[in-house]
């Protein structure tokens, strides 16, 4: 297996950043720093990036139905509950791929595939995701027209959106209404309704490509068939 491809693999880093570690001068094979990007891991070599080993464990895919109150992160220094508390512990090393914020509920992936992660999040990739939003305000053609438009938002440029209104709720002055994007930026969904004038009250992620939360309990998980992987795979633009 190609260098970069084994550290992709090991979770280090996308094959893109895998070889700038290399050319770096970051990446040793068997105690000598490796440049030869074409080199070919063997077993029994011992692969190291700044002087910590590598391993290139068995590429393993979850999701996870997130409750709202949990940090999507491996650890939080704060002391605060994470996506991992929700999984056994001595579960492969895995990670989440993306985030969903502490008040966001919802279809999360984790896996310990770096290349996988770089594929699922990266805006060229285009890799759809559903929200449900309950937002403040009666949501119409008129206001949500923006989001079908592009928008840009912290100075990024954000693709066009799907929406349906699936709810209005005159008596709370409240929406419920389904948003599909492809991009995946920070706290991107609560910016783009508040930019309409919709702030969200309450959101979940409900599909991620082809996968959705059927028959997933909140705060349950499951791993993912070799299928539905490739499903995923076969999502992405190239």
């Amino acid at each position: 297996m190609r260098i970069n491809k084994f550290l992709a693999h090991a979770g280090v880093a996308s094959r893109r950043k895998a070889e700038e570690l290399i050319l770096s001068g970051k990446v040793s094979v068997n105690n000598v720093i490796m440049t030869n990007l074409a080199y070919q891991v063997e077993a029994g070599d011992r692969v190291e990036v700044n002087g910590v080993a590598v391993y290139n464990e068995e590429s393993v895919y979850y999701m996870l139905n997130k409750p709202r109150g949990y940090i999507s992160s491996s650890s939080d220094d704060k002391g605060r509950q994470t996506v991992m508390d929700l999984l056994p512990k001595g579960k492969e090393r895995i990670y989440p791929v993306g985030r969903l914020d502490w008040d966001t509920s919802g279809l999360l992936l984790l896996t310990n595939d770096g290349e996988f992660t770089n594929m699922m999040t990266h805006p060229r990739h285009g890799v759809e995701k559903v929200y449900i939003a309950k937002v403040e305000g009666q949501a119409n053609k008129e206001n949500l027209r923006p989001l079908t438009l592009g928008m840009t938002i912290d100075g990024k440029k954000i693709s066009p959106a799907r929406y349906e209104i699936m709810r209005q709720d005159k008596v709370k002055n409240s929406s419920l209404v389904s948003l599909t994007i492809h991009e995946g930026q920070n706290h991107q969904v609560k910016k783009m309704f508040a930019a309409v004038g919709l702030p969200v009250q309450k959101l979940s992620r409900v599909q991620y490509g082809p996968l959705n939360l059927e028959g997933l309990a909140p705060g349950r998980y499951r791993r993912l068939s070799k299928k539905e992987v490739s499903q995923l795979m076969n999502a992405v633009k190239q």
